[in-house]
This record gives C-alpha cells, sequence and structure tokens, in this order.
C-alpha cells in the first residue's frame, strides 16, 4: 500500500541471529526491526516468548526499532528474541532470532601423565578442550612453538574431538605435545598441558590389522547447500590406507574432495541426491576394516504460496492457503495479532489453510501463517480488511438499454456495491414485478426473464437494501424480431476445378445491424487471404451467400455459415465432398529383382472420393532421360490391384520405380520413388554396329566399331572379341579388347600383304561369358602409297586467271600401290614451293583447271598419285605463265535504236593498256527485265542488230573479251517495251 492509505503493520527489516563473543570491546548488542504501517506502529519486542518491558529493563533500550541490549549477560540475556509491530489495524510478530554468547575458558589442569609405548604401535593423545561457546578448531604443538604436528597419512588430528591420532609411533615420534584450542568466533587461543611421549623398552609391535578409531556418526544430518565433513582414521601396522566409497555402489560426487591423505571427505553444496550411506575403508596387508554412517538430507521451510491481504464484506466468506517447501515436510500454524489461532467456532484450519466463514467485523486484523520444521520457521503475513457499506449504484448502474429477441432469454443484471449482502426487488415501469414462471430474480438479484414477448419491453428497476439503507437503478428493454435462416447452404458432391456457390439467405428485424461471417473446418475463412478461391456474394443485407471458385482437394470439408445480430445468432452448416484425381500410392516396394523382371508392391493412396481404376508403373534409370512408361504383367493392372512384375528390363542396370494412379475424373500425382535396385547380370545381347575399318599405316589392318551403351552390356566385365581373317580362308584369329569404351582395333605384322581383304566380327563378353558377334563385313588392310610419278605433265594458260594441267598416269607395271586420284600443286615463282595450292582430282581423271591466279605470272607446277597411304612421288615441275589480264576500261558511249522489231547498239571501241591483253571482241547479254536468264551474242565490231519482241522491257550489258578474259561490264541499260 501507498503511504497515504490506511494498513496494518507490515515488516521492511526482520532480526537476525547474532553470536556475541563475550571478550568483545564493544560491550552492546543490537537487534534489528523495521516496520511500516499507516498509522504508525508501534514497536515491541519478545525474549523466550515473554515480553520486555524497557522501562524496567534499564540495560535494553530501543532506537528507532531497534533492541539495543547494554553490557550483554551470558546468563540472563540469551535466548530467542522476536520484534512485535502493533497499530490500530492489528499486531504482527517477527521471525525468531537468537542470541548467543562465544567464549573460551583456560584448561584447568597444569600437567599431564607421560604416555609409553611401543615402537610400531597405534596411539592416540586427547586434548578434552575447556569450556566454551562457539565453533573450535584443534592443533598440536611437537616439543616447542611454532612446530606443530603435520598431518599426513599416519597422523591426524580430529577437528571433531581435537584428539592427535598417531597410526604408527615411529622413534621420531618422541617428545612432548600441546593441544593448541581456537575459538573461530573470539579468536581466542588456549593451550593445553603438555603431554610428554617416551618408548617402551620392551620390544617393538609386531604387524596388526587397521583400528579405526576415527569415525563419523551412524547419522549425519546435513542442511541442503552446506558444506559437509566426515573424519575417517585408523591405527595400524603398517600404516593404514583410507578409501572412501558409497554403500549404493553410487559414484562419490564429484565436487567431493579428500583432505590428510584421505582422512576427511568434504562435500560441498549438499544435495538431495548426494545423501546415503557412507563408508569408509582402512586396509593394509594384514586385512581391513570398515566404518559406516548415515548421511541425511535437510532444508529449513521456504515458502512456495503465501498469503496475501485481503478484503471482505460482511457475512462474505475468507479463505487463505499458505504452502512451504522442506525436510523433514513443515508443519503449520496461524496467528492473529500476534497470538494463537485455534480452530473453534467459525475459525476452520486445516494444515496451511484457514477459512472463515460468514464474515464480521470482528474478525478484522492481521493474520500470520507460520511454517515450521526441526530446522527452522518461517512467517508470513496479511491483513484482513472487514468492509460494512449500504448499497450504492454509483459504479455499477445497471444497463441502460437492453436488446433481446422475441422467443429468447434475457438477464438483466444488478450489482451494486453493499455489504452486508442486499435483498433485491424489481419494478416494471412504477409496479411491483411478480415473479411467475417466465420472471424469476436469482441469487445475485439479476432479472431473468425466458421466452421473451413484445408486452415485456419497457423500463425495470433493481431496489437493493440492507442494513445500512437503500437504493435502485434503472434500465430499459427493447424487444426485437428474431434472425431466421430462410435458405441453408446444403451439403454438396463437387468435382475439381468447379466453382459453386453456397447459399445463405436469412429474414431478420431490420432496425437491427447484420454480420455474415463464414467458418471452414472450425477456422474463419479471411476473404483477403484466401480471395483466391472464396468470395463473399449475394448483394443485399439478407444474403450472406459463399462463392468458392477453382475447387481443390484441400477444399472438402465442413462450411458453417454464422449470421448475428445485437439480440442473437444462428448458424447453418453444410457438407462439400471434393472429388479429384487420385493421391499418390504409397510404400512403392521392390520385392524381388531379377535380370529382366521386378516384382512391385504398394499401397493405395487416397481415392479422393472417386474409385482408382488403374495404376501404371513408370521406370527411371540413368541413361534414361525422365521418367518412362514400362510394361508391366498384368499389362494393365486395375484399381484393386496393389502388385504387379515389371518385364523387360536391361540387366545390371540401376533402376527406381513409381507408380501412378487414375480415376475416371483423371490421373493422379505419382508416388515417392523407390529405393534403386540393380538388375541382376545376364549375357550380353546386343552386338557392336557399323563394324568397318581400312587404312592406317602400313603393316596395319584397323578394325572400327561402336561402342556398346552401358545399359546395354548387361553386367561387369564387359569387353570385345575381335576375330578376322583373309578373305576366302577358314580359320579366324581372335583378339580381346578388355575395356567396354574401346571402338577401335589395330592388328600389325610386317607380312601382311597392302590393301588385302579380310573378313572381320567383332564380339562381346562379360562376366556371365561370351555374347554373339556382328555380321561379318570386309575391310581392307593399310595400302602402300603409289611409288611412282605421272609423266607427260603439260601446263597451258587459258586465261589471265585460269590454267590447265594434263599428265599421264604411271606405267601400270612399274609402280606399286593403288592410285585414288592425283594431287596438283600450284605455285608461283616468287612463292615457296611449300605454300602450294593444291587440288586433288578422284579416279582416273587426267586433266584439271586451277584458277584464281594472278595475271601475266609465272607459275610452277607438279602432279602426284595418292591413295588412302600417302601419295607418291612429285613429278617434274612443268612452267606456265599467265596471260595479260583482260581489258580494264568498260564499252562507252552506248547508243540504242529502234526500228521494224529491232533493236541496234552503237559504243565506241575499248583500248587495252600496255600490260592488258588485246581486245579480241565484245559480248552483249541481255535478258527479259523479269527473267533471270541471260543469252550472250559476241561480235568482234563495235554495233549488233538484236531481233527481239517489242512487249518486254530488256536489259543489256555489254563487256570486251580478251585471251586474258573478260573484261569490265558496262553500266545495265534499260529498254522499254514499245507500246503498239
Amino acid at each position: 500500500a501507498d503511504d497515504n492509505t490506511l494498513h496494518g503493520p507490515v515488516f521492511l527489516q526482520e532480526p537476525n541471529s547474532v553470536i556475541f563473543p563475550l571478550d568483545s570491546e564493544e560491550k552492546k548488542v543490537k537487534l534489528s526491526c523495521e516496520v511500516k504501517g499507516n498509522p504508525r506502529p508501534t514497536i515491541g519486542w519478545k525474549l523466550n516468548g515473554t515480553a520486555i518491558d524497557i522501562r524496567m529493563d534499564y540495560r535494553s533500550s530501543l532506537l528507532e526499532g531497534n533492541l539495543v541490549i547494554n553490557n550483554p549477560n551470558k546468563t540472563q540475556d540469551t535466548g530467542t528474541y522476536q520484534c512485535v509491530a502493533t497499530n490500530p489495524f492489528g499486531t504482527i510478530v517477527s521471525r525468531e532470532a537468537k542470541l548467543q554468547f562465544a567464549y573460551l575458558e583456560n584448561f584447568k589442569t597444569r600437567t599431564r601423565s607421560t604416555v609409553s609405548v611401543r615402537q610400531g604401535q597405534g596411539m592416540v593423545l586427547l586434548c578434552g578442550p575447556p569450556p566454551h561457546s562457539g565453533e573450535l578448531t584443534y592443533a598440536w604443538i611437537f616439543n616447542e612453538y611454532p612446530s606443530f604436528v603435520h598431518q599426513d597419512n599416519r597422523r591426524f588430528v580430529s577437528q571433531e574431538t581435537g584428539n592427535l591420532y598417531i597410526a604408527k609411533v615411529e622413534a621420531s615420534d618422541v617428545g612432548n605435545y600441546t593441544c593448541v584450542v581456537t575459538n573461530t568466533v573470539t579468536n581466542s587461543k588456549v593451550l593445553g598441558p603438555p603431554t610428554p611421549l617416551i618408548l617402551r623398552n620392551d620390544g617393538v609391535m609386531g604387524e596388526y590389522e587397521p583400528k579405526i578409531e576415527v569415525q563419523f556418526p551412524e547419522t549425519v544430518p546435513s542442511a541442503k547447500g552446506t558444506t559437509v565433513k566426515l573424519e575417517c582414521f585408523a591405527l595400524g601396522n603398517p600404516v593404514p590406507t583410507i578409501s572412501w566409497r558409497r554403500a549404493d555402489g553410487k559414484q562419490i560426487p564429484r565436487k567431493a574432495r579428500r583432505h590428510r591423505s584421505s582422512g576427511l571427505l568434504e562435500i560441498p553444496n549438499f544435495q538431495q541426491e548426494d545423501a546415503g550411506v557412507y563408508e569408509c575403508v582402512a586396509e593394509n596387508v594384514r586385512g581391513k576394516n570398515v566404518a559406516r554412517g548415515q548421511v541425511t538430507f535437510y532444508a529449513q521451510p521456504n515458502w512456495v504460496q503465501k498469503i496475501s491481504d485481503t478484503h471482505a464484506a460482511i457475512e462474505e466468506s475468507v479463505s487463505w492457503e499458505c504452502r512451504a517447501s522442506g525436510r523433514p515436510k513443515p508443519s503449520y500454524r496461524w496467528l492473529k495479532d500476534g497470538e494463537p489461532l485455534l480452530p473453534q467456532g467459525r475459525i476452520q484450519l486445516d494444515q496451511g489453510s484457514l477459512t472463515i466463514p460468514n464474515v464480521s467485523l470482528a474478525d478484522a486484523g492481521m493474520y500470520q501463517c507460520v511454517a515450521e520444521n526441526r530446522h527452522g520457521t518461517i512467517f508470513a503475513s496479511a491483513e484482513l480488511s472487514v468492509i460494512a457499506v449500504s448499497p450504492d449504484f454509483s459504479k455499477t448502474l445497471l444497463k441502460k438499454l437492453t436488446l433481446v429477441k422475441v422467443g429468447g432469454e434475457v438477464i438483466i443484471e444488478c450489482k451494486p456495491k453493499a455489504s452486508p449482502r442486499p435483498t433485491y426487488s424489481w419494478k416494471k415501469g412504477k409496479d411491483i414485478l411478480r415473479e411467475n414462471e417466465r420472471i424469476s430474480v436469482l441469487e445475485d438479484g439479476s432479472l431473468r426473464i425466458v421466452n421473451v414477448t413484445k408486452a415485456d419491453a419497457g423500463s425495470y428497476t433493481c431496489v437493493a437494501t440492507n442494513h445500512f439503507g437503500t437504493a435502485s437503478s434503472t434500465g430499459s428493454l427493447l424487444v426485437k424480431d428474431p434472425t431466421r435462416v430462410m435458405v441453408s447452404p446444403f451439403s454438396m458432391d463437387v468435382t475439381v476445378g468447379e466453382s459453386i456457390v453456397l447459399p445463405c439467405q436469412v429474414s431478420h428485424d431490420h432496425s437491427l445491424d447484420i454480420m455474415f461471417t463464414w467458418s471452414f473446418n472450425g477456422h474463419l475463412i479471411d476473404f483477403e487471404k484466401d480471395g483466391d478461391h472464396f468470395e463473399r456474394v449475394g448483394g443485399q443485407d439478407s444474403a450472406g451467400d459463399l462463392m468458392i471458385r477453382s475447387i481443390q482437394l484441400k477444399h472438402a470439408g465442413k462450411y458453417v455459415c454464422m449470421v448475428q445480430t445485437s439480440v442473437d445468432k444462428l448458424s447453418a452448416a453444410a457438407d462439400l465432398i471434393v472429388r479429384g484425381p487420385p493421391g499418390p500410392p504409397e510404400a512403392v516396394t521392390i520385392d524381388e529383382i531379377t535380370d529382366s523382371t521386378a516384382q512391385l508392391s504398394w499401397r493405395p493412396g487416397a481415392d479422393n472420393h472417386s474409385p482408382i481404376t488403374m495404376y501404371v508403373v513408370q521406370a527411371r534409370t540413368p541413361f534414361s532421360v525422365g521418367w518412362q512408361g514400362v510394361s508391366t504383367v498384368p499389362e494393365v493392372i486395375d484399381g484393386r490391384t496393389f502388385t504387379a512384375t515389371v518385364v523387360g528390363l536391361n540387366p545390371w542396370v540401376e533402376y527406381e520405380f513409381r507408380v501412378v494412379a487414375a480415376n475416371l475424373i483423371g490421373i493422379g500425382e505419382p508416388s515417392r520413388a523407390s529405393e534403386k535396385r540393380r538388375t541382376e547380370e545376364a549375357l550380353p545381347e546386343v552386338t557392336p554396329a557399323n563394324v568397318s575399318g581400312g587404312g592406317g599405316s602400313k603393316s596395319e589392318l584397323v578394325i572400327t566399331w561402336e561402342t556398346v551403351p552401358e545399359e546395354m552390356q548387361n553386367g561387369g566385365g564387359f569387353g570385345y572379341v575381335v576375330a578376322f581373317r583373309p578373305l576366302g580362308t577358314v580359320s579366324w584369329m581372335q583378339t580381346v579388347v578388355a575395356s567396354p569404351d574401346a571402338a577401335r582395333y589395330v592388328f600389325r605384322n610386317e607380312t601382311l600383304p597392302p590393301f588385302s581383304p579380310y573378313e572381320v566380327k567383332v564380339g562381346v563378353y562379360n562376366n556371365k561369358g561370351e555374347g554373339s558377334f556382328s555380321p561379318v563385313t570386309v575391310v581392307y588392310s593399310a595400302e602402300e602409297e603409289p611409288t611412282k610419278a605421272p609423266t607427260t605433265v603439260l601446263a597451258r594458260s587459258l586465261s589471265a586467271s585460269d590454267v590447265e594441267v594434263s599428265w599421264a598416269p604411271p606405267w601400270e607395271n612399274q609402280h606399286k600401290g593403288r592410285i585414288q586420284g592425283y594431287e596438283v600443286r600450284c605455285w608461283r615463282h616468287d612463292e615457296k614451293e611449300e605454300n602450294a595450292k593444291r587440288i586433288r582430282t578422284v579416279g582416273n581423271q587426267t586433266s584439271t583447271k586451277v584458277s584464281n591466279l594472278q595475271g601475266n605470272a609465272l607459275y610452277h607446277l607438279a602432279v602426284r598419285a595418292y591413295n588412302t597411304a600417302g601419295t607418291g612421288p612429285s613429278s617434274a615441275a612443268v612452267n606456265v605463265t599467265t596471260k595479260k589480264p583482260p581489258p580494264s576500261q568498260p564499252p562507252g558511249n552506248i547508243i540504242w535504236n529502234s526500228s521494224d522489231s529491232k533493236i541496234i547498239l552503237n559504243w565506241d571501241q575499248v583500248k587495252a593498256l600496255d600490260n592488258e591483253s588485246e581486245v579480241r571482241g565484245y559480248k552483249v547479254l541481255y535478258r527479259w527485265n523479269r527473267q533471270s536468264s541471260t543469252s550472250v551474242i559476241e561480235t568482234n565490231k563495235t554495233s549488233v542488230e538484236l531481233s527481239l519482241p517489242f512487249d518486254e522491257d530488256y536489259i543489256i550489258e555489254i563487256k570486251p573479251f580478251s585471251d586474258g578474259g573478260d573484261g569490265s561490264s558496262s553500266e545495265q541499260i534499260r529498254i522499254p517495251k514499245i507500246s503498239s
């Protein structure tokens, strides 16, 4: 609550327990307590449950609520303190704080008896600390300070008793031992009287088994989060080793630490899972002994659920519940205004719950729930305020206007603020309202009218009365005609892709706003988001039809039209069944596979409301382009068959399969692909295609073929068998080509006759064995190039750019090697022979023309024969000079006349330049304008007469010709047709 609100006391700070050193220079103790409340609370204190009278105790005083004790006294002031806070709303007490005093007195005795032991014997020196309060630590001085006893596997100082243990006495242990006791609170130290240790002279102690002298208790209660320390030490000869384990076989916690040669086991941050029976094992060559004890877990109470302030009206019921965790499980008690609350009269207590029915003003006050176990006590506080109020409608007026439909039900709420609860009566207009079978006043004062009629419309007043007064509030009731569905949506059966309208039309009171909404399978349709398929149609306010366009399978389900006005809401539903192509078949499995068949099975997918009529199987391999249909047995798979055998597969090929279902509506989506499986191997069946060969170098037989595709090889270890023999002989020579990618084999033998025919065939094999051979074909061995040159080579110039060359073939009986043709080489005198132009002839041709040469230039020509093995020796070169170039000047000054169906052309004579051939005549080229073929007339004059029909346009050109060829042409002359 804020500072201005009246409320009971609330602790801001509660006292903590204090351990006060008796020898402290500070001669006072302060216990803190800070409280807020309005009015401001007064503070007092209790010691061991009894109030401290500050006025009568001159040593005690209050400083802003804190208790200050001057010159604290161990006898009078030790005990449990609580702060008590009170204001007019009640009293609360704080948690308990203990005041203890720490001190350490001196040892009483001055001397101790000499201890006499044999060498090798175990020994205990007792410390016997003096009277004290507060935690102690122990150490021992050997002979003189500052020489302390060093603890190891042979010597151990217990921090529980202070005693010094020596597992096996040695000669070096002789001397005086003094116990040093330190109080960790006061930091004071006292020294005990020295104890002399001497060795007996009656022999050395023999070996004996361990005897455990220091052991932890049978039960070690340990608080959550604390550090648990377990001590264990044994006497023995030889010196025993100490180890630790858990009796339940679990591992010692990894966080545990071992000190002083394992004589001390320390478990930090102790938790529930660390509890259990721990064992200490002392062992030497003579035997072993075990000490065990149970480390138990406890936890102080801790709030899980506190109580909170509550306001209640008179005659109401109040319930509080508080819950705390802890181990052992906490018990609960309750306080009211600092005093114990007992279950009597109306007070009901059940562990952490408190119930007060029919609350009265006397029940107001401060309540506290106390949770405690033997390890601690915690307090939770809350205030109960009891309110008395006359009826008040200022914040809860009747609703000004309530709408209801004819035949409906209405509840007019009446909820004034009032305490105690008022009695209620109702008026309609100015008349008292009587209850009947339609009209009733509910327990909370609300008015209920069922089966409403138009006559129920009007103003209604609620009157509330209690001991403190009366109040009323008025509101109006309007009665409207009900909404009715006139045309409901009806269930339909449609096919994918169709569009439909689900009608929803109503009659309603037109003075009320109406709203249509549609849901699909329980979810509202969002017409903006789902506008691709759903659209609201209808137009007038009484229609909310739903159009579904381009229906998909996902649109099957329940559609509900919901109509709402301010007085009623109703709905109408329809189911939509969508028929479509089948869903994908499932779980396509290859049950069995051979070299050419695969046994498949599958499960049908959804039929989408149209029975499946057939299935089709498709296959895919690394060599196929996508999925391909395959042949099956049965050939046609009907919709009730879920297995099939795929036939006609290639051996040794990796296949995967899928299944497609169809029904009367269409073909569905394919299934997921099956696993990939390879067909078994088989003998190869396909032989290489296009077996041929020939060519190559001397003494070679070259055989070629097209490789068999991988998918046709039928197995691993694929290769070729090449067989050949001279034409007309019986026995075959065979060789194996082990590479499946090989497409050529060359047989070399110096005795192989050139260009001799051989019968050749190529077979196949794989891991399963040999297949068949290709058909036999004839291949010729490599031939020799021609050995003799052509004879009688002649060359003559035809023009400035053309030369004709001719030759005679070598004599047949003078050369070897078949001649396939001849190669003519031509090079200009100023060029290198290796850059010569080459022209090849085929067969027996013994002359050819060389074109595109330079005019008036000296050329050298040579001829040689060739065949597949290469070219033979060249003939001697012959020389020829090309003619001068033709005239470069075209005919000029061309004139034409026409008379008597004739055209007469005249032109100027062309004069050749010095480096050009003399003009020998002229060529006149003419053609119809619409015709592509040209006619030519030659003349040695500078005129010509053409007899041409006059009904066509003509195109005419004139050019000179010479020994060097045709000269430059005139421009084209167009002679139009002459009309009749």
